[in-house]
């Protein structure tokens, strides 16, 4: 899968880059000696992005968290992609700059600077990857049954190579674009991209410019993932989830096992965090892409499914009850709430001072991020709780804790933003 993906992605990023540098009124101007470059391989060719792939994913370059990164491969998978696209670096209008130490930003000139740039987006770190459970070792790279496995095949060092490899591709054939484009290429995504993408973006700013579009990861074309749609289609995502963790701690008196209080923190804690997970995000169908992607798809559906998404201003809401069932469906409803870390107890005989509990919180785009930092406050309904917010999908609220006066405020800010009018 990951090797049809990559040849895939690169006959479309080849195609795009030829047709959009040629927008705007010419025609063939940017290329020289034939008005379009055909998005065909060799076989030579075809080999060659294989095993380019397979060399990305065999370089760990792991984020374990906002401090600690495998930077010894994080470094050595910039020599890499000097080495396997060596036209891309050597090419006179293609500057290469390094970001933050590891991320790559690359300027392609065009010939028109009158024509506003676009940006094309991806990443090449990767979340850390435990042998166990896996069919093969994930840094292997190894191919089998026509599959490439390994950490990154999906996520995203397929669109890091594809976005290199067409462009290498197309200068080899002696492309030149009319519209300058950018090609921006984190080292930290799966840590929020504080580092990479978050300098790419003030640099740029530094310099004054202004993007006609950017285009990053997104979906995938999905083949059977819907129950009833017997075509795959194409996923074009136009907006992404927020994130927010939060940090639920109890903090108490310590104690001895012989004579345990009425309640630890461990148990006041399990019971916060299973109201949170008993009490979900309301259900926000109706608001935001999804409505739109449904009607989309409507006709492509038998009956009686087609004539419900043809009519969602009667059974909106019966469509949103049905999406809650199913894991995958369901958190394209709702901010989705997951605890994901629990710690507390020093020994077995030891009533432990303190227990906390981290939640990962993917937002919906109808919600924000101050609404979602509010619920769980009221859903856990403890007075020995106090929340620590830390990091988020908006820098400024980042690190974040909200004492007990402040969400009182905060309670009472929400209450007026929803009374009716």
């Amino acid at each position: 899968m990951a090797r049809v993906c990559v040849l895939a992605l690169a006959a479309v990023l080849l195609t795009i880059f030829a047709r959009v540098s040629r927008s705007d009124g010419q025609k063939g101007g940017e290329l020289r000696g034939t008005p379009r470059i055909p998005a065909q391989f060799s076989g030579e060719e075809r080999i060659g992005m294989k095993e380019a792939l397979k060399g990305a994913i065999q370089i760990p370059t792991v984020s374990f968290s906002h401090e600690e990164s495998n930077t010894t491969a994080l470094a050595e998978f910039g020599v890499y992609i000097r080495k396997v696209f060596p036209t891309v670096f050597s090419t006179s209008f293609v500057q290469h700059e390094v970001v933050g130490q590891y991320s790559h930003l690359l300027t392609v000139q065009g010939s028109d600077p009158s024509l506003q740039p676009y940006m094309l987006l991806a990443h090449f770190d990767v979340v850390p990857a435990p042998e166990e459970g896996w069919e093969v070792p994930p840094f292997s790279g190894l191919e089998r049954d026509g599959f490439i496995h390994g950490r990154g095949t999906l996520d995203n060092k397929n669109s890091v190579m594809a976005i290199l490899q067409a462009l290498e591709l197309l200068l080899i054939r002696n492309y030149i674009p009319r519209r300058s484009f950018f090609i921006s290429l984190g080292h930290d995504e799966e840590v929020s991209g504080l580092n990479g993408a978050l300098k790419i973006a003030a640099l740029l700013q530094a310099r004054g410019v202004k993007l006609a579009f950017l285009v990053d990861e997104g979906s995938f074309i999905l083949d059977d993932f819907i129950p009833n749609l017997k075509k795959p289609f194409a996923m074009v995502s136009v907006s992404e989830k927020g994130a927010l963790d939060l940090l639920l701690k109890v903090n108490m008196t310590p104690g001895h096992s012989s004579a345990p209080p009425k309640e630890t923190s461990i148990g006041i804690l399990s019971a916060a965090v299973s109201r949170l997970e008993k009490t979900p995000m309301p259900n926000m169908f109706g608001s935001g892409p999804l409505k739109m992607t449904l009607k989309q798809l409507a006709n492509e559906f038998p009956f009686p499914t087609n004539m419900v998404l043809n009519n969602l201003w009667l059974f909106q809401p019966l469509v949103g009850r049905l999406m809650e069932k199913n894991p995958i469906t369901n958190a394209l409803v709702r901010t989705t709430t997951a605890l994901t870390m629990f710690n507390a107890g020093i020994k077995v005989n030891v009533i432990p001072s303190m227990a906390q509990a981290t939640l990962n919180f993917r937002i919906h785009p109808a919600q924000t991020v101050h609404e979602v930092f509010l619920l769980p406050i009221q859903t856990a309904g403890t007075t020995a709780t106090s929340l620590v917010a830390s990091i988020c999908s908006t820098p400024s609220t980042c690190n974040h804790r909200a004492s007990r006066a402040s969400m009182d405020s905060m309670r009472k800010s929400q209450s007026r933003r929803m009374r009716p009018r």
